[in-house]
């Protein structure tokens, strides 16, 4: 029985693919489950549409973020932190100051976007952190943090 997917399945396929799966799996659990739909003329007509207009949409948020990606790598960042004489940080700078700061240069991101190599950092310096804009689009920035 051929069936599109309306989401994820492990080991079955991603969101918006055509599979040939036995109709029991397919009557007794994807479609009642809202897993899939049946694989009719216009169902695949439907889907062959959706298909194209997202990729439009994904070419649009992919521009946009590609453009913020440029402007971010051009503004210096830098967050202050109060630290020991030896230039140990009192407490941990991460993901959550890192967004503060980006922000305050007039940028919205999400803490849950960037990504830092080691969870924190306790150390003044120069360190560099990922930001996801896109599923395609991943920036890398270097930001200091320096001693308040």
């Amino acid at each position: 029985m051929e069936i599109i997917l309306l989401q994820d399945v492990e080991r079955l396929g991603s969101k918006d693919d055509i599979v040939e799966v036995k109709g029991g799996f397919a009557r007794n659990f994807l479609i009642p489950t809202s897993k899939a739909i049946v694989a009719t003329e216009s169902a695949k007509k439907v889907l062959a549409e959706n298909i194209k207009q997202r990729a439009h949409k994904e070419a649009k948020l992919k521009e946009e973020a590609t453009k913020i990606a440029e402007q971010i790598v051009a503004k210096k960042i830098s967050i202050g932190a109060k630290t020991s004489t030896s230039g140990k940080i009192f407490g941990s700078v991460n993901t959550i100051q890192l967004a503060e700061a980006i922000n305050k240069k007039g940028f919205e991101i999400d803490r849950k976007q960037i990504s830092i190599p080691e969870d924190s950092i306790k150390e003044v310096g120069t360190h560099t952190a990922k930001i996801k804009l896109h599923k395609d689009v991943v920036v890398e920035i270097e930001f200091k943090v320096v001693a308040e």
